[in-house]
């Protein structure tokens, strides 16, 4: 039994020396392994990371160009509006400033017309009153 004792020490101390021999042994391999991953892993995180950056500007850059072009309709539709009203309000004040002139044109000739006819009647009378007085004499 004694013997037995040794025996089971003997292995159990041996078991305690080379165990972490072996776990520093493996972990070192699993170290290299470990690092090897976690690079590729950073590797393809990166790659990852920088297509959807891509993908996100080409986005940004389609928004934009569809903005930029909304816009651009947005104000050629205003300007063809302005514009419409413009010409419109032009039109009207063209017609109404015709109509004005050709009222105020209608009226000054009657009016040159009322003042020739009086200004005739009166010079003729004053004119005949005058034949009138000359020919009799006080």
């Amino acid at each position: 039994m004694r013997m037995q004792r040794h025996v089971s020490a003997l292995i159990l101390g041996a078991a305690l020396t080379c165990g972490p021999a072996f776990a520093i042994a493996q972990s070192t391999t699993s170290s290299s392994d470990t690092a090897k991953q976690d690079a590729k892993k950073a590797g393809e995180e990166t790659k990852k990371a920088a297509h959807q950056s891509k993908d996100a500007t080409e986005d940004a850059a389609h928004a934009t160009a569809k903005g930029t072009e909304k816009a651009y309709d947005k104000t050629k539709v205003g300007t063809e509006k302005a514009y419409d009203k413009t010409k419109s309000g032009t039109e009207k004040a063209y017609d109404k400033t015709k109509s004005g002139t050709e009222k105020a044109y209608d009226k000054t000739k009657n009016g040159t017309k009322k003042a020739y006819d009086k200004t005739k009647d009166t010079t003729k009378g004053a004119a005949d009153g005058a034949k009138e007085g000359a020919k009799q004499p006080q």
